[in-house]
């Protein structure tokens, strides 16, 4: 039964290129693209809201966490754009991962505001 879970998330998760096509579209209702956002900035973020290395709780994100948001925004999505989303997407991915390295820059530029702005309120505290 675990491996059966484990299969479905892996599953859900090769929806987010197709989601995030979803997100791009302006016949998506808003709370899809609300929750796209939301999912596509938690599967492309490179810290966990439960970090990997705590023993069992670690890979929680991975089972739980992202499946359920992908779950959540797929269903809020109509099914006639999911399909033609899911259809673009396999153009665009390639075995797991987009085949343009660009598509991570809102990523890095989000987590680098995040940093910059902890070593200010850092920095200010000290001074």
């Amino acid at each position: 039964m675990r491996k059966n879970i484990k299969e479905k998330a892996k599953l859900l998760k090769k929806q987010i290129p197709a989601i995030f096509l979803a997100m791009k579209r302006r016949d998506t209702p808003l709370l899809a693209k609300i929750f796209a956002l939301i999912t596509i900035a938690y599967a492309l973020s490179p810290i966990d809201f439960v970090p990997d290395f705590i023993p069992i709780l670690g890979y929680l994100d991975d089972i739980i966490i992202l499946p359920l948001l992908v779950t959540i925004t797929i269903k809020l999505i109509p099914d006639s754009i999911l399909n033609e989303c899911q259809k673009e997407a396999e153009n665009l991915w390639q075995e797991g991962k987009p085949k343009k390295w660009y598509y991570g820059i809102p990523i890095i530029i989000f987590w680098s505001l995040i940093i910059g702005a902890i070593i200010y309120k850092i920095v200010e505290s000290i001074s």
